[in-house]
């Protein structure tokens, strides 16, 4: 097979294991049945409009860790691939509702965020490209008139103040016939955002004011033993399995005990599992809020008695998310090592999807980080991944490269059927 039409990949050390290349061999092997399964799943449940989804890579088990319907970062995508991108984009977009023209992006309210702005400037040139007239409605409180940003890699991007038409917004003479919210909504709808008689996609109520890691990974969990089921695999090597607790505060401790009492438990079932497959590896949770994004008010623990012995340092860094919002609840989950690399740096794959379409990815690369440390963070880079052809086509059973990508695509697309079955359960069809 002539490879030098395929961009440089990392060298993943998983290629050379047991384990995952059985997973992929399994998944290969029913690859038109997994084709037809997930097609009947769309046919109930409409995927959500976009969708990034975080994947760690153990080599005994390759499962979603994030879920995000508000995804940023297609800046950090392979540009090569963007007809893809475009052709996705249209197509949902017709699927949706066929007489869209007018698109205004609601963004987050960054100012000075140069990798934001130019995440925003991939997405216009995705949806302009796609047909539609397409404008940024920022939500940033003092911005009163049009305004140019240029960006570090030659583009530029225009924000314009949104404003509310009646039951509709756009912005200064430009009244949209869809809003691509990708905010958040960390800190609750904006009123401007309220009753609209627009098509709204991701509907505002998905956002991290309402919504639930724990409410998505159970949906998950069901996809994952539906879908193993019917194709005859452990739902365990797919899914995280995780426990959540009500109400925490971890500056007076409420709450403490329950934790404790669910990371032992979710300790001991993770140790079972290891047992079953003759793991070496020390298993360990993560704990992190119950909404948010950004890798924040996350923690990785062993020993539950851990989260006893938390210092001030820890205990603030778990007290508040994005923008400031106080954690009152968080997920326990089971941390699932990565023994990927690139350059000898532990990195993870992240696969971003418009409608049903996989159109790419990247690695999130930390070189100070460990196998089992969250790599969201500070020091961290992104490396595209290429998925030309091959999430929904994959090419012969001995190209191991392309075996992991169609894997990949395989269980982010799960991701998204749980996706799109709590979004039908939060806002209806």
């Amino acid at each position: 097979m002539d490879t030098s039409k395929y961009p440089k990949v990392p060298n993943l050390t998983t290629t050379r294991t047991g384990p995952l290349e059985q997973l992929e061999q399994d998944l290969l092997n029913a690859q038109v049945g997994i084709e037809s399964w997930l097609r009947e799943q769309w046919q109930i449940t409409p995927p959500p409009f976009y969708c990034s989804v975080d994947l760690r890579n153990a080599g005994f088990k390759l499962a979603p860790v994030d879920t995000n319907l508000f995804p940023a970062g297609f800046n950090n995508l392979n540009h090569d691939f963007m007809p893809m991108c475009i052709q996705a984009a249209e197509s949902t977009i017709m699927q949706l509702c066929p007489s869209v023209k007018k698109i205004v992006i609601v963004p987050e309210s960054h100012t000075r965020n140069m990798f934001y702005f130019e995440n925003l400037s991939v997405l216009v040139e995705i949806l302009t490209k796609a047909g539609f007239d397409v404008r940024i409605g920022s939500l940033i409180p003092d911005l009163s008139k049009e305004k140019s940003i240029d960006l570090p890699s030659g583009r530029e991007i225009q924000l314009w103040p949104l404003q509310r038409y009646d039951d509709k917004v756009g912005t200064e003479n430009f009244v949209a016939d869809m809003v691509l919210i990708n905010n958040d909504m960390a800190s609750g709808v904006p009123d401007i955002l309220l009753n609209l008689d627009q098509l709204v996609m991701p509907p505002t109520a998905l956002g991290w004011s309402t919504r639930f890691k724990s409410s998505h990974f159970q949906y998950f969990a069901n996809v994952a033993h539906e879908f193993s089921r019917e194709f005859n695999l452990d739902p365990w090597t797919i899914a995280p399995l995780f426990e959540h607790c009500g109400e925490i505060n971890f500056k007076t401790r409420e709450g403490e005990d329950c934790l404790v009492r669910h990371a032992t438990k979710l300790l001991k079932a993770i140790r079972m599992k290891y047992d079953e497959y003759n793991i070496s590896h020390e298993p360990f949770l993560v704990l992190k809020s119950d909404a948010g994004t950004y890798g924040m008010a996350v923690m990785m623990i062993k020993d539950p008695e851990e989260l006893r012995n938390l210092n001030r340092k820890q205990r603030e860094k778990m007290t508040a998310g994005k923008g400031g919002q106080s954690v009152t609840r968080v997920i326990i989950q089971e941390g699932v090592h990565t023994f990927e690399t690139w350059n000898d740096s532990v990195a993870e794959p992240v696969v971003y999807m418009i409608g049903r379409h996989v159109i790419g990815g990247f690695y999130r690369v930390h070189s100070a980080r460990g196998v089992d440390e969250n790599l969201n963070a500070p020091g961290m880079n992104f490396e595209p991944l290429a998925f030309a052809e091959v999430c929904n086509n994959p090419c012969g059973i001995g190209d191991e490269r392309v075996n992991r990508f169609y894997s990949y695509g395989v269980i982010a697309r799960l991701a998204l059927v749980a996706a799109a079955r709590e979004s039908e359960a939060m806002v209806g069809k």
